[in-house]
């Protein structure tokens, strides 16, 4: 293996010229403008099959390095990714859409410096989990080989690097698929952590489904991580099971927030409107459906709509805007088609709901749905944007009820003033992760996974570093 470890700057058009083939691919377009981006290359299954072999040629000797080599080499990948943040946050804002500032492509790439930095840090040994008389037995996690790494397109950078990151920090290297939708961003990701990893251990390729699902099938892949819907997984699921892979799936989420009726609407409000419209509502565990207690129902929907009307949103690139598009023109169609179907079954819209169809861009304004049925689509299906539906209940029970009432359980979230009630509710709803005063709000330390049709396998952590590895025990 050869390796480099001085880092290089580069400028976003330097970006492009390095991962934009030579002739030929296909166009991408800004979703706020309607402008070209960048080609992306169109790779072939031809182009996998040479990937996959180079990156099964590179896994042995970078399993030998032994985790304290492969901690560095994280640590230098996050000094390179630092070392071009400004160029990697404008490319990401053209491609994806979302602005420059908020919580959204500084912060997106930031995070990704971050992971790497603590998946480099976290303390993996072997566990004796008997040791008496009788003997000893010891717990290992070993590599598993090649890694697959299947991305969306709402957060790219960022969870291509949840899904790097501990694969490689657990010796195994890394074969990455960015969604079709955001390319580019990804294989400039590559390209930056490329100059200091060595030859083979990460690769990425690009393309469209047929490439994805043959890296599902391949038999030199010995795991499939992916974020993405709940129909794609299952239908990896399908996929890989000729061959038996192992498999972390982040899919789809639904979540839900009980505003318990002690809550003080004024202090929550900033925390409830980011916990649902972080990246425009773009977000896997973000906030979907409200259920606020019938005593501060109105006062609450008064706070958000206050909040709400003083995000502005725009082209991402405009430092001062802090939403952004929608970044296809499929999840405009979603979230408006959602909307109209609220509004014609007699929901009140509070603020948004009226998108200027004129303007270039998937631009859909920060909506608020109120007096609707929990039964209506907007509430039960995932819209993944900037619609928020908010339902009026009753009783706790009667709120825990409807918030368990579908098949998906990413997250979900309490807001009280007393964090013991809080907590009380927390331990009925049926999700991955509960989060009381805050929503969707991720930790490179704390593992994090679905419950129900929300995925399987865990991430983050040591135990999302045990699910990149192949345990064994050693009984002697």
């Amino acid at each position: 293996m050869t390796t480099q470890t001085t880092h290089k700057t580069f400028t976003t058009d330097d970006l492009l010229t390095a991962i934009e083939p030579v002739t030929g691919g296909r166009q991408i377009k800004d979703p706020a403008t309607g402008g070209p981006v960048g080609r992306a290359p169109e790779h072939t299954d031809a182009d996998l099959e040479g990937l996959v072999a180079e990156a099964a040629a590179a896994q042995p000797g970078w399993a030998a390095l032994g985790h304290a080599e492969r901690s560095a080499y994280l640590n230098r990948a996050a000094d390179a990714i630092e070392a071009n943040a400004e160029a990697l946050a404008v490319l990401l804002s053209r491609e994806q859409g979302k602005p420059l500032n908020g919580p959204n492509a500084r912060f997106e790439v930031g995070a990704c410096s971050t992971w790497l930095r603590a998946n480099a840090g976290f303390e993996l040994e072997p566990e004796f989990v008997v040791d008496d008389d009788g003997g000893r037995a010891e717990l290992h996690y070993r590599p598993l080989g090649v890694v697959g790494a299947i991305g969306p397109w709402n957060w790219p950078m960022m969870i291509g690097i949840w899904q790097l990151a501990p694969g490689l920090r657990m010796g195994n290297t890394v074969v990455m698929k960015p969604s079709s939708s955001t390319p580019l961003s990804v294989l400039a990701l590559v390209h930056v952590l490329n100059t200091v990893l060595p030859d083979g251990v990460l690769q990425a390729i690009s393309g469209d489904r047929t490439v994805g699902n043959r890296l599902v099938e391949h038999p030199d892949v010995a795991k499939i991580m992916f974020t993405g819907s709940t129909n794609a997984g299952k239908t990896i699921i399908r996929n890989s099971a000729e061959t038996v892979k192992r498999l972390t799936l982040e899919l789809g989420g639904n979540d839900a927030g009980i505003v318990l009726p002690d809550a003080d609407p004024t202090a929550i409000a900033q925390d409830l409107f980011w916990g649902a419209f972080i990246n425009t509502g773009q977000t896997c565990a973000a906030l979907k459906r409200l259920y606020v207690h019938e005593d501060i129902y109105e006062q609450v929907i008064s706070e958000l709509e206050q909040t709400a009307s003083q995000m502005p949103m725009g082209v991402g690139l405009d430092e001062g805007n802090v939403l952004g598009p929608l970044q296809n023109k499929n999840q405009f169609d979603i979230v408006a088609g959602l909307v109209q179907a609220a509004k014609d079954a007699g929901a009140r819209i509070v603020i948004g709901g009226d998108p200027d169809r004129d303007q270039p861009g998937y631009f859909y304004p920060a909506t608020l749905v109120a007096d609707i049925a929990n039964d209506n689509p907007l509430v039960a299906q995932e819209q993944f944007g900037p619609a928020l539906p908010i339902i009026k209940y009753s009783t706790v029970d009667e709120a825990v009820a409807m918030a368990n009432g579908l098949d998906v359980g990413l997250g979900a979230s309490v807001w009280s003033s007393d964090i013991q009630a809080a907590r009380q509710v927390a331990a009925q709803i049926q999700a991955g992760s509960v989060w009381i005063n805050k929503h969707g709000t991720v930790d490179p330390r704390v593992p994090f996974g679905g419950a129900k049709q929300s995925g399987y396998g865990l991430e983050f952590g040591i135990e999302g570093l045990k699910h990149l590895g192949q345990p064994q025990i050693i009984s002697y």
